[in-house]
């Protein structure tokens, strides 16, 4: 496993698709509900206290932040989505900009979706995977806040939600799926192995 989360470092936040940096070298992009524990993830990824800013008011998180890791990587942070207070005419300009983002973007190697283990695969969380297909893009399902469930009930889930996308995607295109906690730090191993394969290359898995 590669050390070079913990080099990451705030570059830029941008508020459209027009402001992002050039689109060459490698990134990951990260994205979910608003209050999934995306940031929170990406902290513990980073082995950061407050690399991704976290917040008990979901949907702080409303543009596109770049973490460089070391020459042209970087993680990606996707603005937050589907949490209710946010005025609909916004929620709806960012999901239109992640799907351009998706779809456009030259150098982004995967997408890693955040989603609540207790309430997985909502409607955006769909949508997104819809994009990845489209855009042969792969994805990376990361099951976060599995502390909240007991053993049993977070490897009946993780199961399940693999079962669902082996039903509903080709091999070729087939979602990875975890469980994470960045509270008990669950997964961690895994999921840095996976955005290596991806930001570093194939060889590193």
């Amino acid at each position: 496993m590669s050390t070079i989360y913990r080099q990451a470092s705030f570059l830029k936040g941008v508020a459209s698709l027009s402001q992002l940096p050039a689109d060459t070298g490698r990134e990951v992009a990260f994205a979910g509900r608003s209050n999934a524990g995306k940031s929170s993830a990406l902290n513990a990824i980073t082995d950061q206290r407050s690399l991704a800013r976290t917040s008990k008011t979901p949907g702080r998180t409303q543009q596109i932040n770049y973490f460089l890791l070391h020459d042209e990587l970087y993680l990606v942070d996707l603005p937050g989505y589907g949490y209710a207070k946010v005025p609909p005419r916004v929620s709806l300009r960012w999901q239109q900009e992640i799907g351009r983002y998706l779809q456009t973007r030259q150098s982004l190697q995967g997408l890693v979706i955040v989603m609540d283990c207790r309430h997985p695969l909502r409607e955006f969380d769909c949508q997104l995977l819809d994009w990845c297909f489209e855009a042969q893009l792969p994805a990376h399902i990361l099951l976060s806040k599995a502390d909240k469930l007991s053993r049993g009930a977070a490897a009946a889930t993780l199961q399940q939600i693999r079962n669902e996308m082996q039903r509903a995607f080709p091999e070729n295109l087939l979602p990875t799926v975890q469980l994470f906690s960045a509270l008990k730090k669950t997964g961690l191993d895994e999921i840095r192995a996976r955005l290596d394969s991806w930001i570093l290359g194939p060889e590193t898995e």
